[in-house]
């Protein structure tokens, strides 16, 4: 858990992927859409990418990815931002987290 604190911290939007996860692509395009840019992590391309994905496994995460934080609060995958979205409230997280700053 440290581990994913430290990946996370003092970046507002960060989103663990991998590069063949056409789901982490959907997500990323989702937040782009706001007019934020999310720090995106690539498990598959990182020497430390099967201790990144056991922590993420620590969290629930099946499968890990994407697995996205918003203002360092692990928020989920797509289910849960799509789902965050069509309530409006992804909205009101990038805004807290200052990821966006008007909307």
């Amino acid at each position: 858990m440290d581990l994913l604190a430290s990946l996370t911290e003092n970046k507002p939007v960060v989103m663990f992927s991998k590069s063949t996860c056409p789901m982490s692509h959907t997500v990323r395009e989702l937040i782009r859409g706001f007019g934020t840019e999310p720090y995106v992590i690539e498990i598959d391309k990182m020497p430390n990418g099967q201790q990144i994905e056991r922590a993420l496994i620590q969290l629930g995460r099946r499968p890990t990815v994407p697995a996205v934080f918003i203002g360092q609060q692990f928020i989920g995958g797509i289910d849960e931002l799509i789902s965050l979205n069509v309530q409006n409230k992804l909205v009101q997280l990038l805004l807290k987290a200052k990821a966006i700053f008007f909307w």
